[in-house]
């Protein structure tokens, strides 16, 4: 089986279709993003199946799981290497992509990365607390993937959300995301659904989502000490 038949074959079994040009942009993604991985900390995950089910269909079978209207914008808060935004952007090209990133560096390898996969996205270099301040309800959706513990998230990303629109977590099953209850209420938020789901390698993962429903108080975000040192 040769590699764009793995990765179709890969989607497949977590019951997502795509077509061979898709592949191709998944194949080439790897390959750049592995070596680059070489002279800049990305990832430690570098085996190419590895990359295909724990980067690629991780990043993207979430999105199938509630409904994404076509052309949404999103935002995906502390992005690192791209996850979940380039894999989403390359299942969904109608949607808007904004990738924010503190560290400029890997900035840098998001606009080569995209542009070597030709995708379109918005490459933002800021800590996501201020850009929150500036940019606050102008997504649909904010997404983060294995960023921080609930409480301190949702403080990062709820700001980002228009009134009506999701913020959906990424998160692993080991965190009890209850004691996130205050923080999301205080935000303008209501936990709707929490999705407990496998990877087809048995892999456990967990989505939250949170949909926004009512303004964020404009003290909100606060700065990075505070969110981290007394969250919500």
């Amino acid at each position: 089986m040769d590699r764009i038949e793995y990765i179709i074959g890969t989607f497949d079994s977590a019951g997502i279709k795509i077509n061979e040009k898709q592949a191709e942009q998944y194949s080439v993604l790897c390959d750049f993003m592995v070596e680059y991985n070489k002279n800049v900390n990305l990832t430690s995950i570098t085996e190419f199946q590895d990359v295909v089910m724990k980067h690629f269909v991780d990043s993207v079978l979430p999105f199938t799981m509630f409904d994404v209207a076509k052309g949404s914008s999103f935002i995906d808060v502390g992005t690192g290497a791209g996850f979940p935004s380039i894999p989403l952007l390359i299942f969904r090209p109608d949607l808007s992509g904004t990738l924010c990133d503190s560290l400029k560096k890997r900035c840098v390898y998001l606009e080569l990365a995209c542009n070597k996969i030709g995708v379109s996205a918005e490459i933002v270099h800021a800590r996501s607390e201020e850009l929150g301040r500036s940019r606050r309800g102008q997504f649909d959706i904010a997404t983060a993937r294995a960023v921080a513990a609930m409480p301190v998230l949702a403080e990062f990303c709820i700001p980002f959300v228009k009134n009506g629109g999701i913020f959906a977590a990424l998160k692993s099953v080991n965190e009890d995301i209850s004691h996130a209850g205050n923080a999301i209420k205080i935000l303008g938020g209501k936990t709707e659904r929490v999705f407990d789901y496998k990877l087809p390698n048995g892999d456990d993962r967990r989505l939250v989502i949170i949909k926004k429903i009512t303004d964020t108080p404009t003290k909100y975000p606060r700065s990075f000490a505070n969110i981290t040192k007394k969250p919500l």
